[in-house]
């Protein structure tokens, strides 16, 4: 009896442990998150062709030659079998065959880089990656954001990805890809949201103190919402100066969102240039 409740109690705390879990990459929201849940139980599906016949061996053998029985004795007449070869080489041969297949061809359909097949021309956001926060740049608008950002849905946007401090990852589970953010460099995700929401967006790389706390939120809406958005930001009194950015740099946790209405449309250029002795005349230090 006390065996039965110990079990019991087991089973209750991993089930209440894994009911937390987010099954994001499960659950995707935008196209290029489908494809790589997908692709990921694919080649689950594949694998286990050989785990679940394994496993139903290792307990079937046992049991099935186990010393207490009459017949248990096992005395092949033979020391070798074609057809256990073949199962043994073949399956494996033909699974990781398949796999090496599907990750060639999934190396180029979701490359971070490559853009979305869409007929609507893709947005840009500028993303920087600051202590312990989130910038995020409109160049075509002129405006910024802290720990936030919106585009409608079915439109496909290109992120451009950089960091003002130590490495980090920019990370929106629930649509895709994430992407390296570094200082002095740039990288590129393009990501396309399926359906409306807000969704979350973390950050994927240790990178310190307020790491936890390093979170936004993308809103997906429609033409009409992400209009409304942008003449809210639009609104706002604040204006990403010299001395906001540097207001910005300085390490806080678990920051406000903010709007800035209007921001230098070089910004995200000269954050890159501090980094290589480019100066905004253009020479060299």
């Amino acid at each position: 009896m006390k065996k039965k409740a110990l079990y019991s109690a087991v089973m209750l705390f991993f089930t209440l442990l894994l009911g937390g879990c987010d099954y994001a990459l499960f659950d995707s929201a935008g196209v290029t998150g489908q494809e790589m849940g997908d692709t990921i139980l694919l080649t689950m599906g594949l694998m286990l062709i050989v785990v679940i016949p394994t496993v139903l061996l290792s307990i079937w053998m046992p049991w099935k030659y186990h010393t207490t029985k009459k017949d248990s004795t096992y005395d092949p007449d033979w020391d070798h079998s074609t057809k256990i070869e073949f199962y043994a080489w073949g399956i494996p041969f033909v699974i990781v065959a398949v796999l090496a297949v599907i990750a060639f061809e999934t190396s180029y359909t979701l490359d971070p880089r490559e853009p979305i097949e869409s007929d609507k021309e893709p947005m840009t956001i500028q993303v920087v990656a600051l202590d312990w926060k989130w910038l995020f740049i409109y160049p075509e608008e002129e405006i910024a954001t802290v720990n936030e950002i919106a585009f409608p849905v079915d439109q496909p946007v290109e992120f451009l990805v950089t960091s003002a401090t130590t490495m980090n990852s920019f990370f929106i589970p629930r649509l895709g890809s994430q992407i390296y953010a570094m200082a002095g460099m740039e990288n590129r995700v393009n990501l396309m949201a399926k359906e409306q929401g807000e969704f979350r967006g973390i950050s994927a790389n240790y990178s310190g103190f307020g790491f936890a706390g390093m979170r936004f939120n993308a809103k997906v809406t429609t033409e009409e919402g992400y209009a409304e958005w942008l003449a809210s930001v639009r609104n706002s009194a604040q204006v990403l100066s010299d001395e906001e950015y540097a207001r910005l740099m300085e390490d806080s946790r678990d920051h406000k969102v903010e709007y800035f209405s209007s921001v230098n449309p070089l910004q995200f250029k000269n954050i890159i240039e501090s980094f290589t002795g480019v100066e905004s005349n253009g020479r060299s230090n």
